[in-house]
């Protein structure tokens, strides 16, 4: 378990470094997060420009959240279904790399509690309530901070 949260890490490292004049500013991508829901075309770029360098485990939780919700927007169920679990497996490596973020669980507490009950991702929900409520004084970004009060 250990080995493979140093190997992602390590994954994670050198794709900042290989992308490193590609990072996306954090709070523009919150600031995208929820309009993606309804717009279809923010989606996409989001996603485009996240793939070009997910350097952080924030920003690959962001990519999986982005593609989530990206399966919205597509028409073919079975390419619904891959897409959702592309960024379902993100969001999971992002939460297993680093665990104590809170933007993270954020993320992931925002899908589970948005995604349809039948594709069976809504386990962490209360986990990850408590976990938020004991560390959201450590929150400093306001478009953090309305994503949170929206879920709650």
């Amino acid at each position: 378990m250990i080995l493979k949260k140093v190997m992602i890490l390590i994954i994670f490292s050198l794709l900042g470094m290989a992308c490193y004049g590609q990072s996306m500013d954090l709070e523009s991508i919150r600031a995208n997060y929820k309009k993606a829901v309804s717009d279809k075309k923010n989606c996409h770029t989001m996603i485009k420009e996240l793939n070009t360098g997910t350097e952080s485990s924030v920003h690959l939780s962001y990519l999986g959240a982005f593609q989530m919700i990206w399966a919205k927007h597509i028409i073919n169920p079975i390419s619904k279904l891959k897409t959702f679990n592309t960024g379902k497996k993100k969001i999971e490596d992002a939460v297993m790399v680093d665990a104590n973020n809170v933007e993270i669980r954020i993320l992931r507490l925002s899908i589970q509690k948005n995604s349809p009950a039948f594709l069976g991702y809504k386990k962490n929900i209360t986990e990850d309530q408590k976990f938020i409520q004991a560390n959201s004084k450590n929150i400093t970004s306001t478009h953090l901070r309305n994503m949170l009060e929206d879920l709650i």
